[in-house]
């Protein structure tokens, strides 16, 4: 995760990342539960996910999302992040009736998801807004 910037200072930021290594650590899990073909460890493992990354999801398109969407600089990919939201749903709620050959997929595209989070929009929200206001710059 990203430590370069300085964005995790910021308090909303440092929120959202602390959760994706929650997110990332679960999601090892559910992979190792896949791999075994253990559907109850899995479906465990999908649910606890599931708990996780639907309130982080929801804050993130309902706050720090929210904010720069305002700025059309930001209006598409965070438009791009929040299908990748919808998408990561999907796919977590097949895996947890189940469906464990999607869990690498699934795993792969939260990765990626997390890392354009990360390195791309968390380092760029840090200088795009005016924390003190919470207004785009």
């Amino acid at each position: 995760m990203c430590e370069y910037c300085g964005c995790r200072a910021i308090t909303i930021i440092g929120r959202f990342s602390a959760e994706h290594d929650e997110i990332v650590n679960t999601a090892g899990e559910l992979a190792r539960a896949a791999q075994r073909g253990d559907h109850a460890a899995a479906r465990e493992c999908a649910h606890d996910l599931g708990h996780l990354l639907h309130p982080h999801t929801e804050g993130e398109e309902r706050g720090l999302f929210a904010e720069l969407r305002r700025d059309p600089m930001f209006t598409e990919h965070i438009s791009t992040l929040c299908d990748e939201h919808d998408d990561l749903d999907a796919r977590l709620d097949r895996i947890a009736k189940g469906e464990l050959s999607g869990a690498g997929a699934f795993i792969d595209l939260l990765r990626r998801h997390i890392d354009r989070e990360e390195n791309g929009l968390f380092p760029a929200a840090a200088v795009a807004v005016d924390w003190s206001g919470c207004q785009p710059r």
